[in-house]
């Protein structure tokens, strides 16, 4: 998979990226924002370098699509997944089907409303 236009594309992001950051660098003051953006970046670049590791394409689409429409519960599920990884507990690629179940475990309980007339 190597070569692929979205691993060419992060690839780019991210050189562009550190030329940012050691432009600013230069700045002085504004080393530790610079500091504090590139720490952010890294952690951002390493989620997604794990998410891609351990996520099949249709879970990856199927999480997108959670991101589109409920952003934050998206990014719950995403710390949630890098949790796992890192502390080894993923053995397999997370497919589709298991993606829907743990969305489905994580997804907080719907109470809903419940209108009485009177």
């Amino acid at each position: 998979m190597s070569g692929s236009p979205d691993d060419d594309r992060l690839e780019e992001l991210r050189e562009q990226k550190m030329e940012e950051l050691r432009e600013q660098q230069g700045g002085g003051g504004e080393a530790d924002a610079a500091t504090q953006e590139a720490a952010a970046e890294q952690a951002e670049a390493q989620k997604e370098a794990l998410l891609k590791q351990y996520l099949t394409d249709g879970a990856r689409k199927r999480l997108n699509a959670v991101q589109m429409s409920k952003p934050q519960f998206a990014e719950q599920v995403e710390q949630q997944l890098v949790a796992l990884a890192q502390s080894g507990r993923i053995q397999d690629r997370i497919d589709e089907d298991q993606m829907r179940d743990l969305l489905s475990e994580l997804k907080p309980d719907d109470s809903g409303f419940n209108i009485r007339r009177r």
